[in-house]
């Protein structure tokens, strides 16, 4: 884990020395300091015991805003313990002691009333609220943390206290990101900054542009996310503090981390390091230093800097975020030890120094790092082969994190379990178990992709193995056949990965499912089949839905190495106009893996529609290019392509008028070249189909949400430049004003489904291309898709002829119009008219277009 900020630290609730108030015994107040520092200590359990002495005294003399007070600081140490009961009693006790309880009513929380409370009781009450707030949040309730929130800044406002509201505004941004409204967290901390700018410089100035450097890291926008972390380093260089200024470099760290400048990265760790005179962020930033020269294998600096921490941990105070540490330099070590046979620790170094963590998180009395270590600790034993130890181990950590309902630990624990399972043989429990993993990923789905983002949680690694290792062994037959309870359970896992895949493109849950798997090939077209490739690492896994029969399941034994080696060669041999004979033996060796073991059933079936869950690098490869030694896939199916059938609910074209919205650029733009044809190819359209045309300086990204906002076209086409992605901050359409990025369309299209039932059916895109060298680029055309919101999206794959381009599309619509055609048949009779000109028959030219989503 890379290790940064979240929430601003709390502030403790405390009455200021002139709110008059009942007499307090002076051993009270010394108790409430003596336990704000174990807090401060992060020895959490004293805190409370010592701050539950300082309750009883405050009651004995009549203090009811000090006992408040405390009973709100006592909420917040159970609060980092995880003992959500008793958190949620400490501050309801508190509440009701300031006149201000839980009433019955609406919402999850209750409507309460602020009642008859002295003003100078408010400041109290507002810091109990924020600490509240903290606990909906930490309890996944973020829409009633926000509004917990809202009623502190409320009496914030009264009490004119400006720097409190801009820190419960700033908080405010955590609770937004945890609902996926990253836009809105980024509008609330830029009004705070622009708050703060006519403020002097402080520390709290510092925090809020810091903050929305770090929600900019979590949107995606990395550059704009250094440029303000920069503005907020400037800040802190002119305060005296220089821990404000470690704060920031770190951030800075993990914005570089993600721009992979890992040299810069670790130059920002370092200088943190250097800056702070604290050991805990010492610490911190050493060891996501030490990670990053890992990951480049620069073992000769981790030779240097490994000694340094070593020392700095062992001389750490037994406390949560020293556990942390100690964990992280263990699973630093283990990879040292795997990057490196010569001058690393030995096994029994590291499990001596995550057994010590495990000692002092039990006696910290804290479960969920107590949980964390026990875990990495039996993922060493798993390593070293002890699988009993690891087994034991990885169980009583899986315990402890369900006790406090630590799902987003507990599926890494259950993921473990099922690895441990499956070496010992034992195939079932292995499967209950990697099932057990994937349900706790969907029900964190929200979680995980508003997490801290300092705390970069690696999807590739961490999210996605366990999907596809559940995938492999459900598909490992069970004597001669695998079960269609099996298949069915395979199919639905992968789909949940697509769905996760998505989720972390957009850094937010937004899909929702509209179907049953297997109702829309069983009831909605049942001359359509589903096909599900699945690249493992030793073969290449298919899974076939045909309509109104079982599932059925086919495997080629080719590694995944050799199987994504094909796809890369056949990629680069369909875009280059002299390799068509290479392009088609690499074409037919992937229709012989895909589609030649299914062909009779196909035939049997009388199908005319191939709907591929596509995965992986395939997603890169048209399927309509697929060749059996004769003919193209094309030549004898309508194809489209989707991220899950859960997804798509298709529907025919309605029988009304069929209108477009036709906007392109032929001039050059934003650093892109002219397209010659864009003119003729709108003109085309419109000759097919009533259109309103928006060209080039027309075509501006208000005029076009205008456009589509005020008039019920069923059909938007952007003849533009563009670029497919796996990342979204790299997926755009080029406008004539600006560049429409991925999670702007939205709010471009979806504002129209807001206003009109009649949502839009088809998105064309026509001269988009995926982006070179990303293997998972065409990831992005689904996420173009899905955000925009349009039933059903034709997209390209590579750059194209824009000639042939405005005679594809020329066709497309005139066969569109055909209302007795779905609209996979009207892109694949376009396609063979290309195929057909010998100007145009090789598949650089018509193989690319590709449809999601509705294909009727």
């Amino acid at each position: 884990m890379f290790l940064g900020a979240g929430l601003l630290p709390p502030t403790f609730a405390y009455i200021t020395a002139q709110t008059p108030t009942t007499q307090s015994l002076p051993n009270a107040e010394n108790l409430v300091e003596q336990g704000r520092k174990l807090y401060e200590a992060e020895q959490f359990a004293q805190a409370i015991t010592i701050w539950q002495q300082a309750v009883a005294a405050f009651k004995a003399s009549g203090d009811e805003p000090r006992q408040a007070m405390t009973l709100g600081n006592i909420s917040l140490a159970y609060q980092q313990l995880e003992q959500w009961t008793q958190a949620q009693s400490a501050i309801a006790s508190s509440l009701n002691l300031q006149g201000y309880p839980v009433k019955q009513g609406r919402g999850a929380e209750g409507q309460r009333g602020r009642g008859e409370i002295p003003i100078q009781n408010l400041e109290i009450l507002a810091q109990v609220l924020d600490i509240q707030g903290r606990l909906q949040l930490a309890q996944s309730k973020a829409e009633n943390a926000l509004n917990t929130w809202r009623e502190a800044a409320d009496i914030y406002t009264q009490l004119g206290d400006r720097n409190s509201i801009i820190r419960n505004r700033i908080n405010s941004a955590q609770a937004l990101q945890a609902l996926g409204l990253f836009r809105q967290a980024q509008k609330t901390l830029t009004e705070t900054t622009q708050l703060l700018q006519n403020q002097p410089n402080s520390a709290l100035k510092v925090t809020g542009v810091r903050s929305l450097g770090n929600v900019l890291l979590a949107i995606g926008d990395l550059e704009q996310s250094r440029q303000v972390l920069e503005q907020s380093l400037a800040v802190a260089s002119k305060l005296p503090d220089k821990q404000a200024i470690a704060d920031v470099l770190l951030s800075l760290g993990n914005t570089a981390r993600a721009q992979q400048d890992s040299q810069a990265a670790i130059d920002f760790y370092q200088q943190a390091a250097n800056a702070t005179k604290s050991p805990i962020t010492r610490i911190n930033a050493q060891t996501n230093q030490l990670r990053l020269l890992l990951e480049t294998k620069r073992l000769a600096d981790v030779k240097t800097l490994l000694p340094q921490i070593q020392t700095q941990i062992g001389n750490l105070p037994s406390s949560r975020t020293a556990i942390y540490a100690r964990i992280n330099l263990a699973e630093s070590l283990t990879q040292f030890k795997q990057k490196s046979a010569t001058d690393s620790p030995s096994w029994l170094d590291i499990a001596q120094i995550l057994s010590t963590a495990v000692q002092q998180a039990q006696d910290l009395q804290d479960r969920r790092t107590q949980s964390y270590a026990l875990g990495v600790l039996g993922n060493l034993y798993e390593q070293k082969g002890q699988l009993t130890d690891a087994q034991n181990l990885t169980q009583q950590a899986l315990f402890l994190a369900q006790t406090i309902d630590a799902r987003d630990i507990a599926y890494r624990w259950e993921w473990q379990l099922g690895r441990l399972l499956k070496a010992r043989g034992n195939i079932q429990e292995a499967i209950a178990a990697y099932d057990r993993a994937v349900k706790s990923l969907q029900s964190l789905r929200y979680d995980l992709v508003a997490i801290n983002p300092d705390v970069q949680f690696d999807f590739r690694d961490r999210v996605e193995p366990v999907y596809r290792q559940l995938v492999e062994l459900l598909l490992q037959p069970q004597g001669n056949q695998t079960s269609q309870a099996n298949l069915q359970k395979a199919r639905e896992t992968i789909e949940s990965l697509q769905l996760a895949e998505l989720d972390n493109f957009f850094r937010e849950a937004c899909l929702d499912t509209v179907s049953q798997i297997d109702q829309v090939i069983d009831q909605k077209d049942q001359t359509a089949a589903a096909i599900y490739p699945i690249i493992l690492p030793d073969r290449l896994e298919v899974i076939l839905k045909l309509p109104q029969k079982p599932v059925l399941h086919y495997t080629a034994a080719v590694a995944q190495t050799q199987v994504e080696k094909t796809l890369d060669a056949l990629r680069q041999n369909l875009i280059e106009p002299d390799t068509l004979v290479e392009a088609k033996a690499l074409s037919q060796q992937v229709y012989n893996w895909l589609i030649q073991p299914a062909v009779t059933d196909l035939a049997k079936s009388q199908v005319k529609t191939l709907v591929f869950v596509l995965d992986g690098a395939l997603r890169n490869i048209p399927m309509a290019a697929l060749y059996d030694g004769k003919q193209y896939l094309i030549e004898k199916y309508g194809i489209a392509l989707t991220p899950g059938l859960q997804l798509i609910n298709p529907q025919p074209l309605q029988e009304k008028t069929l209108e477009a919205i036709a906007a392109g650029l032929s001039q050059p733009r934003q650093g892109f070249s002219a397209l010659p044809n864009v003119k003729l190819e709108l003109a085309e359209i419109r000759a097919e189909i009533p259109s309103n045309v928006l060209l080039n300086n027309e075509f501006t990204s208000t005029a076009l949400q205008n456009q589509i906002n005020s008039l019920p076209f069923p059909v938007v086409h952007l003849a533009t430049h563009g670029q497919f992605s796996s990342k979204a901050e790299e997926t755009f359409i080029v406008a004539w004003d600006k560049r429409i990025y991925v999670n702007e369309l939205d709010n471009l299209v979806r504002n129209r489904e807001q206003n009109r039932p009649d949502a839009v059916e088809l998105l064309v895109l026509s001269a988009c291309e995926t982006a070179a060298g990303d293997k998972r680029a065409a990831l992005g055309i689904a996420g173009v898709a899905v955000r925009a919101g349009a039933r059903s999206t034709v997209a390209s794959l590579w750059s194209l002829n824009d000639e042939s381009t405005a005679a594809l599309m020329s066709e497309f619509y005139r066969e569109l119009a055909d209302r007795s055609l779905t609209k996979a048949e009207a892109l694949r009779r376009a396609q063979l008219s290309l195929l057909q000109n010998p100007k145009y028959q090789r598949p650089l030219f018509w193989a690319p277009y590709v449809l999601l989503g509705n294909w009727l």
